[in-house]
Parts: structure tokens; C-alpha cells; sequence
């Protein structure tokens, strides 16, 4: 498949590049990262990045504003984005063939082309094993490189979590090669503000574990006003709770507007079919869900505390 991609990108003047809404540093490390190994091996190609800008990411890079007449004739390729209700930017059906890159459960198999690989420890993992599965036609260059290197530490957490592989240490080595500032990376994209911190400490106080590991904390809408952060700040929260003994899977709450959001996260029991009951889904061991009512939480935590058992 990544030979089929190689090629319908040659055929294409204009390539346009989506990722997933709420990105985060594997959406626009993949998403960027492809575009600067377009831009870098195939000069003459005009090649955009679109979606809804995150401001948190802006040390990244910045997506571009275009009209609805630069799809005519487009190819589009997508990143890092399992289903198509996902997708940042409707308009990805505008172009004349699309193509899927992802390495979540292929439960949306989308596209003209759709290469997914559940092995990789990230989006940008397969970008970089696209490029230098061509060495004779494609290269890295360094702002691909740094690119590629952010989003593969995001999706694996600093190479704390069981996703990162051999293989994902040996492209993350190919990657530092590059004279690029890691130390601005990880500062960059570890960076708290100090009311989520503050908050940080209200869910290390306040959330619940049952005798079996299942853990779970509801950030409601007063709360996130009381410490004046946002859903998705909260949402990076997650993994605060994941050094506490004896956790073996947890679920951080979050009123979102008229929804409830859910990240779900695991260290053994499979979580992902969880989530997609609540009209979610991702990877065995992290996952997210869409709530209706503060009604479903008990009901989740219940199901999550009998996964446990």
C-alpha cells in the first residue's frame, strides 16, 4: 500500500492533508511532518494542511487557510484519524481521491487508498517509515524530522508507554539525527499552566478507585470555571493518576457544553470496546467517548470496574 500512495501522490499538482479535530501532537506532528517530506522531495507540488488551529501546538506549526476551489481536482490525505466523523474540516470529500493513513482500529475503512497499521506506535511512526521505505525517491529533512519526532513522543509518551516498539526507537534514532532542539520539544509540549495544575491536584485528592484498580473523576462545568481551565485542558489531565498502586484502568470525566467527554485509559484490561458503547472508540489501552448525560457515568464506571474484575 505505501507504494500505491507514493504513486498517486506523483500524480497530483495539489495535496491537501487533514487530521483529526482536537488534534494533538501525533494529529500535527503526522499531518506537518508529511507535508514538509512533500515539500521538501517534490518542490513544484502545492501541499496544504488544514483543520481547526490549536494554539497549544502553534510551536509546531500553523494549518492554512484555503478556499473550497483548491480541492477541485486535489488528492487528500488524512492522518491519524480513524473514522470520519472524526475528521477536522468537512471538506475532505471535496477532492478526487482520498487517501488514509492511521494506525487506530480500522473500524471506518474510508478512502481510495487506506494504509492502517495498529502496530505503530503513531501516526508519524508511519510517515517515517513511509519515507524511508524510498530511499532512492523520498528524504527527510529537518523540519519533517522534528516534526515526525514530536508526534512519535507524544503518541507514546515520552517512550513511557507498552505502543513504543523497537522499531519506533530505531525511526525515533533516524529522527534525532537531525540538528533539531529536543529539549524546546518536550518543554514545548509538557508545558502546564499553573490553574491546571492546580486542578491536577484537585483530581489527585478527590478521584475514586474500587478494591480491583477501576478509577474514575468527573470534571464538571463548575469545577472547570472554579479553576478557570477549558474541557480540552482538562483533558490532558489524564495520565495524572496513572503512578497511583494497584490502578489498572480509569476513566477521567469531563462536562463538555451540552456533552460529557471520556478518556479512558488502561494498564492490562482491554478498554476500547468500552468506549466504543458510548459512541467512542481508539486503542486497546486509550480510548475516548461521547457521554449524553451524567446519567451513563455510573453505569460506565460500573462496566469499567467489571472489566477490571
Amino acid at each position: 500500500m505505501k507504494k500505491a500512495i507514493l504513486d498517486v501522490i506523483k500524480k497530483y499538482e495539489t495535496i491537501i492533508i487533514h487530521r483529526h479535530v482536537r488534534p494533538d501532537p501525533d494529529a500535527y506532528g503526522s499531518q506537518m511532518g508529511l507535508a514538509a517530506v512533500l515539500e521538501g522531495n517534490f518542490p513544484d507540488k502545492l501541499v496544504y494542511c488544514v483543520g481547526e488551529g490549536e494554539p497549544s501546538l502553534d510551536f509546531l506549526g500553523k494549518v492554512d487557510a484555503i478556499e473550497d476551489s483548491v480541492y477541485e481536482g486535489a488528492l487528500v490525505i488524512v492522518c491519524d484519524t480513524a473514522n470520519t466523523e472524526r475528521i477536522d474540516d468537512a471538506r475532505y470529500s471535496l477532492g478526487k481521491e482520498l487517501v488514509k493513513v492511521d494506525h487506530h482500529p480500522n473500524d471506518d475503512a474510508y478512502g481510495d487508498y487506506s494504509w492502517v497499521d495498529m502496530g505503530a506506535s503513531s501516526c508519524s511512526e508511519m510517515i517515517t517509515a513511509f519515507v524511508e521505505a524510498f530511499p532512492k525517491e523520498l528524504t527527510l529533512n529537518e523540519k519533517a524530522a522534528r516534526l515526525l519526532y514530536a508526534g512519535i513522543v507524544g503518541d507514546t509518551g515520552r517512550f513511557l508507554f507498552p505502543n513504543t516498539t523497537p522499531k519506533t526507537l530505531r525511526y525515533a534514532a533516524d529522527l534525532v539525527v537531525f540538528p533539531f532542539d529536543r529539549t524546546e520539544i518536550f518543554t514545548k509540549m509538557y508545558e502546564t499552566p499553573l490553574n491546571a495544575v492546580k486542578l491536577s491536584g484537585y483530581i489527585l485528592q478527590n478521584f475514586q478507585m474500587a478494591a480491583n484498580g477501576a478509577a474514575h473523576i468527573y470534571i464538571n462545568r463548575a469545577l472547570l470555571e472554579q479553576f478557570d481551565v477549558t474541557a480540552r485542558d482538562a483533558a490532558q489531565l489524564v495520565n495524572r493518576i496513572d503512578s497511583v498502586i494497584g490502578i489498572k484502568a480509569w476513566i477521567l470525566f469531563i462536562e463538555d457544553g451540552a456533552i460529557i467527554r471520556a478518556r479512558l485509559r488502561s494498564k492490562g484490561p482491554v478498554i476500547n470496546g468500552l468506549a466504543k458503547e458510548y459512541r467512542g472508540g481508539g486503542h486497546p489501552l486509550a480510548s475516548g467517548a461521547t457521554l449524553e448525560s451524567e446519567s451513563e457515568i455510573p453505569e460506565m464506571v460500573a462496566k469499567l470496574e467489571a472489566l477490571c474484575n
